[in-house]
This record gives structure tokens, sequence and C-alpha cells, in this order.
């Protein structure tokens, strides 16, 4: 398997630049085509201003000024993923908020890049809870790169954080064209007692033959943790200075908040390491 189509989240932001070049090294890696989509959030802001209209006179001047914002950032998209070698790219400019426009479009593509959230930097185009969203509704495997530091070669030296639950799964087949270009994998499974009969006599060995016949061979890593799960996975990380971190992502959707949980909570919001997840 290979990812022939991957999706980018483009827009001004400082972490827009590092999230588009991750996309386009790994698009160079497997030969596909790259999607860079910026939103505008104008459907997001008719739904909030609809109501207040004759008090905000200047709303078309602020809408366009979105639509300009959006282009100038794609137009910087292009002249990176150009400047990098990718022959095969395409923008899209689209009327909504990032998580409604990414998660309809990620259905289409094979892999989707978007940044971590800032609690600083939450906008009328992009949504505090815009990671979980794609995650929870795209249906397709999303890397979430952290909000700080460079990310250089990433996938070398990957972490799977196995459950032998369905996401996780899904997660792991998902990430096998990472895990066949990398140096060392690592499985961790922690507190492998718990639930009983899960992981068969051997935790950790059913997977590992599994990633064997994809000729990837792995270290499985059985970890006993008195904290929580997501905290002792992203110290184990950082202790294996692992460079990505491969998990399911748990939770479901009331209207449009998304109820998480506590592993998927932290891998989202602490994660110093790129994190692909899927759902």
């Amino acid at each position: 398997m290979s990812y022939r189509t991957i999706l980018v989240h483009v827009d001004d932001s400082s972490r827009a630049n590092e999230r588009i070049k991750i996309a386009a090294n790994i698009a160079l890696a497997e030969h596909a085509h790259l999607i860079g989509t910026a939103t505008t959030g104008i459907s997001s802001a008719r739904d909030q201003i609809g109501g207040i209209e004759p008090i905000v006179p200047d709303l078309k001047l602020v809408l366009n000024r979105q639509r300009d914002r959006a282009d100038h950032a794609l137009a910087e998209f292009e002249t990176t993923v150009r400047r990098m070698g990718v022959t095969s790219f395409e923008t899209r400019l689209v009327d909504d908020e990032a998580g409604g426009a990414i998660g309809l479009q990620a259905r289409y593509c094979d892999l989707v890049v978007i940044g971590q959230s800032d609690p600083t930097a939450s906008t009328l185009v992009v949504a505090r809870d815009f990671p979980e969203h794609v995650v929870m509704n795209s249906g397709r495997p999303v890397l979430i790169i952290p909000r700080a530091g460079p990310f250089v070669d990433l996938g070398k030296r990957p972490l799977i954080a196995w459950d032998a639950s369905a996401a996780a799964a899904r997660a792991v087949a998902d990430a096998i064209p990472f895990l066949q270009h990398a140096e060392a994998v690592d499985v961790a499974v922690f507190n492998p007692e718990e639930p009983a009969g899960v992981h068969g006599q051997e935790p950790g060995a059913d997977i590992a033959l599994y990633l064997a016949r994809h000729d990837i061979k792995v270290n499985v890593r059985q970890r006993t943790a008195s904290t929580p799960i997501g905290d002792a996975l992203l110290l184990l990380a950082t202790e294996l200075a692992s460079d990505l971190i491969v998990m399911g992502g748990y939770g479901h959707a009331r209207l449009r908040e998304i109820l998480l949980g506590g592993v998927t909570r932290t891998a989202l919001e602490s994660a110093i390491v790129p994190v692909l997840m899927s759902h």
C-alpha cells in the first residue's frame, strides 16, 4: 500500500510552512499527488454573525479579507512545493471553516496533514477542536504536527501504541507506508493484562507477526503504567527518541461537541512529536 493522494491544511499561521514541507516530503517519497486546501471561515461567519449584520456594516470587507489571506497562504504553499520538487499538486480555496472543509475533502485522500491545536490562536476559520473534528469525521488517517519544533526525517523511529482495539488496528494498517521506511519500529503495550484475554498469551506478538509479513520488524515493549496511559505513552516516546506516534483515536461526536478518550486527548493536546491517528 502507499499514499497516492495527500491533503494538507494551509493557512497563514506560523506553523503552516512546517506542515507543508512535511506533507511535500511525504508526497515526494510516495510519488503522491498533493492537495493544499485553505479555508475562509465564511460559512461559519454567516452562521454566527447573521443576526447582527446591521451592526457589522463592513462584513463584506471582512469576508473579502479572509479570501485574500487564504489566497496568499495558497500562493506560499505553491512556492514551497515547487521549490521542493513536487510535480503533482493542486490548490483549493473553500468557503467554510477548516474542520468541515478538511474533514469532507479528506474522504477522497489517503493521508491528511494538519496542525496541533494552539489554544492561543483559535480563530473564526480554525476552531479549537479542529484536530479532533478531522480525526473523528474524516474516515482517514490524520497526521497531526505539533505546534512547536522542526521535524526532519519524520518516521525513522515510530512508536505504535497498541491495545488490540479496532482503532489501533486501523492506525497500524494506515501507517504501513511509514513503517516500511522506518529504521526501527517500537510497539508499546501498556498494562497488557487489562483487559483480560485481548492480547493473547504473548502481548504484542500477534501485531508483530502481522507487521513481519509486511517486512516490518518491531521491538515489543511491555510497560506497567501507574500514571494515565496518555502520559506514559508520551514519556516512552521521549525515552525511545521516537519521531512519530501511531495510535487509534477514540471518541464520539455529540452535535458539534466531541467527547474524546483520555489517551486521545493527551496525544492531541500535549504530544511533542507528530502523531498519526486513525478512528
